[in-house]
């Protein structure tokens, strides 16, 4: 099982740049999107439909253009889901759940602070709400895959620029101490337990020569349930060809 972890930072930007080309070649089973900012049917276009794939959103209904997060397929799901329940998260497109069986595959986009207090406010909110319903899912027996752009690193094996970002969203001590816990408590990174001294990166600032330098953070992540952890084979991170300011995180799991 090949699964895909993809922030586009707009989908049609990445297909203009050749994104949807290079997928056709992964032999992914599953490919989970984040920051697509566009409306569904905006994407029922040629340029966005993967013969062999099923396509399923959720769009922003609070701003156009905005957020939004998408699952490609290639076994129909027995349900998608698209709702937690709490409306300031799901009305700005930030989850997007398919079910096969006792699988569940979840494509999430964790808000960034990075804009200013106000959002970062928010992102405390949504994890503090998020966690509940993360620690029922684990409890739940379920198999999950919990994909996505949770704009937090872990520790400064995931951040170039470790003491400078200290104060900075997605770094700040609350932050990591929340993810770190969500992986104390059962939820297995799956980058990490792969490589336990890795210095890989999934984002670089579009500021400076961040990209050219390799001045990075490990944002994107798929965490999954003890059971998968246990099928876990391989990753890749694809930093070339560049499709977006978020590298394509694919993981392989034993089927």
């Amino acid at each position: 099982m090949r699964i895909i972890s993809f922030n586009a930072n707009g989908v049609r930007s990445a297909a203009r740049k050749g994104f949807f080309d290079w997928f056709r070649g992964q032999d992914a089973d599953i490919l989970c999107m984040q920051e697509t900012k566009a409306q569904e049917h905006q994407l029922a276009a040629p340029e966005f439909v993967v013969d062999g794939y099923q396509a399923f959103f959720r769009d922003a209904t609070t701003k156009k253009g905005y957020s939004g997060v998408a699952i490609y397929t290639r076994r129909e799901p027995d349900e998608v889901r698209t709702a937690l329940g709490w409306a300031p998260f799901d009305e700005e497109g930030r989850y997007i759940e398919a079910r096969f069986g006792n699988l569940s595959v979840v494509s999430f986009y964790i808000p960034s602070g990075s804009s200013g207090e106000l959002r970062q406010g928010f992102k405390f909110e949504v994890m503090d709400w998020l966690r509940p319903v993360l620690d029922q899912w684990l409890a739940s027996g379920r198999d999950y895959v919990l994909c996505g752009d949770w704009n937090i690193v872990r520790s400064e094996l995931d951040i170039r620029n470790w003491k400078s970002n200290q104060k900075n969203s997605g770094c700040t001590p609350p932050e990591r101490e929340w993810l770190n816990r969500l992986c104390g408590d059962g939820w297995v990174d799956a980058y990490r337990a792969l490589e336990p001294e890795g210095q890989d990166y999934t984002w670089w600032s579009n500021r400076g020569q961040a990209y050219t330098k390799d001045v990075g953070w490990r944002i994107d992540y798929q965490l999954v349930t003890p059971a998968l952890a246990q099928r876990l084979k391989r990753w890749s991170i694809l930093r070339d060809p560049r499709f977006s300011d978020h590298a394509p995180f694919t993981v392989d799991y034993e089927s």
